[in-house]
């Protein structure tokens, strides 16, 4: 495929406006683009809503078991305030070597090089011996629905997988969970003249969160993520300032790590709730939004030292790092169905712009990132 026409699929997609919830356009675009080489591949709608979906792509001759897997996801934040942005949030200008755009980093195009990767493997007819696997999910901008729907079977043969989210052509070998709960306090509203009356529904989120401080201070270390990290991060009570609230609630995040991991922060959450709830009149209940298991890879697998000579080789102008971070991904979700896939997120240039205003990345990472996915596949199943 020529540079001129992988810049203009990564431009296409920019310019599709897929925000979160919008993820079915872009699912079309790519399919049409499959179809023009042959390749096998199926569109999965939501049931309850025509406007998402799911895309899976395979290549691969199947003559072996291995399964090598790459996922990323069509959907973008939101653009909150357009006239701030240098050019327009969807148009995919290029100045120079940067193009600008919702999506541009995270993560059209890290999901643009993973699908031109397969065409030129194609193309260049160096199908597998066994499958490579292209997981397109909808919605991991916010509760990951699309990587939920994900047939677990797509999930239980691989043997290795790259998220192709923005790292600066760095690769990530791990990051922590990502935990997000609700406690809701049930009070009982009185005039506030009388407050002894009633139980403040606030206050009982406060004493959670003085004990939250508490008890998430002294917890297990882990040797690559470091510690569990926590925060409340909305609360909401109250309607009236003469009126005790008989209701309010708390937003918390939790980032989980295998030390100390998703199952153990919800059994430390439900029983500092337990506590309050017995020992004082505050009636507080836990309620589960988002459960995204942490990632962890070992730097001496296969996967990521191979990741980390080709990133070498692609980008001769960085210093390439191994790291990792507290984000989460849809790596998240596939690990709990397999816990032991090795998994690396690695893609194009990001700079930091991801979800900010003028989000952009480099066409040169973008162009190198599609080698690189290609040297990792052929390296694999040359082993």
């Amino acid at each position: 495929m020529k540079k001129e026409e992988k810049i203009k699929i990564l431009q296409d997609l920019v310019k599709i406006n897929s925000v979160n919830g919008n993820e079915r356009e872009i699912s079309d675009y790519l399919s049409n683009l499959l179809n023009k080489y042959g390749i096998k591949h199926e569109i999965f709608p939501f049931v309850d809503d025509e406007n998402r979906s799911n895309l899976i792509v395979e290549i691969g001759e199947g003559r072996t078991d291995q399964v090598f897997g790459l996922t990323g996801h069509q959907d973008t934040v939101a653009v909150t305030d357009e006239s701030a942005w240098k050019y327009s949030a969807f148009s995919g200008t290029i100045e120079g070597d940067f193009l600008y755009g919702r999506g541009a980093a995270d993560m059209k195009s890290g999901l643009a090089a993973e699908v031109i990767a397969l065409i030129e493997l194609v193309e260049k007819q160096q199908i597998p011996s066994g499958k490579v696997r292209l997981i397109i999910t909808a919605g991991e901008e916010f509760g990951a629905p699309g990587a939920y729907k994900i047939n677990p079977k797509l999930i239980e043969d691989l043997d290795a997988l790259i998220m192709g989210e923005a790292t600066n052509g760095n690769v990530k070998y791990a990051h922590s969970g990502s935990f997000n709960y609700r406690i809701n306090s049930i009070g009982k509203s009185v005039h506030s003249s009388v407050p002894n009356q009633g139980i403040n529904a606030i206050e009982g989120l406060v004493a959670y969160i003085n004990d939250e401080g508490r008890v998430f201070s002294d917890l297990p270390v882990d040797e690559i993520l470091g510690n569990v990290q926590h925060s409340i991060t909305v609360i909401e009570g109250g309607k009236q300032i003469n009126t005790i609230p008989g209701h309010a609630y708390l937003l918390g995040n939790v980032r989980p790590t295998p030390t100390f991991n998703n199952k153990q922060v919800r059994s430390l959450i439900e029983k500092t709730i337990t506590k309050i709830n017995q020992e004082t009149d505050y009636q507080l209940k836990f309620e589960l939004l988002h459960d995204f298991y942490p990632i962890r890879t070992l730097t001496n697998n296969s996967l990521v030292e191979n990741a980390y000579q080709a990133s070498k080789e692609f980008y001769p102008d960085r210093d390439i790092k191994l790291f990792t971070d507290n984000g989460a991904t849809d790596a998240s979700v596939f690990v709990q169905i397999k816990p032991d896939l090795p998994v690396i997120i690695l893609g194009p240039d990001s700079n930091g712009s991801a979800h900010q205003i003028n989000e952009h990345t480099s066409l040169s990472s973008y162009l190198a990132t599609i080698d690189i996915y290609q040297k990792i596949i052929n390296e694999f199943f040359a082993n």
